[in-house]
């Protein structure tokens, strides 16, 4: 059976390939946004940026418009699947980094994806690995040949994981997915963008027990912490497709790190080049919690809040509990109670997986504490570590069993 570590490992490199090998739309020209063009670059650009904003609908329609523009490139089938993917985890609510740092079983309890999105993803998928490949076969020496086939590879992987549940299914895709990645950098070491993935796996990896990581090793995978991490941040602030995937997959690696001013700046980033992207103020906010900065958390939040509540398009399951949870648990930091109790009662009153109940009892507790009610306290921590152990959150019931026994103040 498989360490906790490397369970969580396995679940992060899943969570980055949400957003791996995809077009920066944020260096596009305001013409390329707009869709004035035919160019299937622009056009991809478009359903990148558009993908990103959460308008999946847009989106799919602009790299359906690239795959008319350009039948023979695999980016736009690729995209096309990524879009799907992404539609999918934003609807099953894996939302933010909170979902991808903690616990992950090798096989996830999912809901069965809809055999209709399922079936197109594979497709679209399938398509743009069928063509990246035979572009290798004709070109086995080119970089962009060998990046390709490696980004639809690393998708498939991952989707495996996230969607289907079944974190090892993908593991031999993972595995070509990073030597195909490193051949782009052997044969080009200017391609910074390549690094992101192997930047990546590299970080994963070194976040393992001994003896997981040299069997790691030994199946192809390399290790280094401080290596990993300054391949991602090359990739950040290099000019090509991959930078926006890099600052994404940054705040997971950072937030692991503790590293949350560094975060926090790269979430501010993503929030200026994707305004419409209302869950970059949740992740903000969320941050800020992990920071001890219940202030900024709570700014960041009500910004968020405000974007909610005019916002006409559709919730992911479980994001508004997220964000009363979340702006609850800033209004327990700073002590006002009356409005915290109120934000917790309605995040339980909404859908949402079982931890994020657990972690609104576990502040429902903290604020027994604070009114000197021990007993209510403690049947608060009780009900939070059964939810958040039913949902694998051990961050949430350790945290539940140290207050039952210490109390909150």
């Amino acid at each position: 059976m498989l360490q906790r570590r490397w369970r969580a490992a396995v679940a992060i490199a899943g969570w980055i390939w949400i957003v791996v090998a995809s077009p920066a739309a944020a260096d596009q020209p305001e013409s390329a946004r707009a869709g004035d063009t035919a160019e299937p670059a622009a056009l991809r650009a478009r359903g990148l940026y558009l993908g990103f904003s959460l308008d999946y609908d847009e989106a799919r329609e602009a790299f359906r418009q690239a795959i008319a523009a350009d039948p023979g490139d695999p980016a736009a089938y690729r995209q096309l699947a990524t879009v799907n993917w992404f539609n999918l985890l934003f609807q099953n609510g894996a939302l933010l980094v909170d979902d991808y740092v903690g616990e992950a079983k090798q096989k996830v309890k999912r809901a069965p994806p809809p055999p209709d999105l399922d079936g197109r993803f594979h497709d679209d998928i399938g398509r743009a690995l069928a063509l990246a490949e035979r572009h290798l076969r004709e070109r086995p020496n080119d970089p962009d040949a060998h990046y390709q086939v490696g980004a639809a590879l690393g998708i498939l992987a991952s989707y495996t994981a996230t969607v289907e549940g079944r974190v090892l299914g993908g593991f031999h895709a993972a595995r070509r997915a990073y030597e195909e990645h490193e051949q782009v950098l052997e044969l080009d070491p200017r391609r910074k963008d390549a690094g992101l993935t192997v930047g990546m796996y590299r970080y994963a990896v070194s976040t393992l027990p001994v003896h997981w990581r040299l069997l790691a090793h030994l199946v192809g995978f390399g290790g280094g912490r401080e290596r990993g991490l300054r391949m991602v941040e090359e990739a950040s602030s290099y000019p090509a497709d991959a930078r926006p995937d890099a600052l994404f997959t940054l705040i997971v690696m950072y937030s692991r790190e503790e590293r949350y001013d560094a975060a926090l700046r790269v979430v501010g980033q993503l929030q200026h080049e994707y305004p419409r992207n209302r869950l970059l103020w949740l992740e903000a906010g969320s941050t800020a919690l992990r920071a001890g900065r219940a202030g900024e958390a709570r700014r960041q939040l009500e910004s968020g809040l405000s974007k909610l509540s005019q916002d006409p398009r559709p919730r992911a399951f479980g994001e508004e509990a997220r964000w009363h949870l979340y702006y609850g648990a800033a209004l327990v930091a700073l002590h006002e109670a009356e409005d915290a109790r109120r934000e917790l009662g309605t995040a339980l009153t909404m859908p949402a997986n079982d931890w994020v109940h657990g972690r609104a009892h576990r502040e429902l507790g903290k604020l027994a504490d604070l009114s000197g009610d021990r007993s209510g306290a403690a049947d608060e921590y009780r009900l939070a570590i059964r939810l958040c152990r039913a949902d694998d959150d051990t961050a949430c019931s350790d945290e539940a069993k140290h207050l039952m026994a210490t109390g909150y103040r």
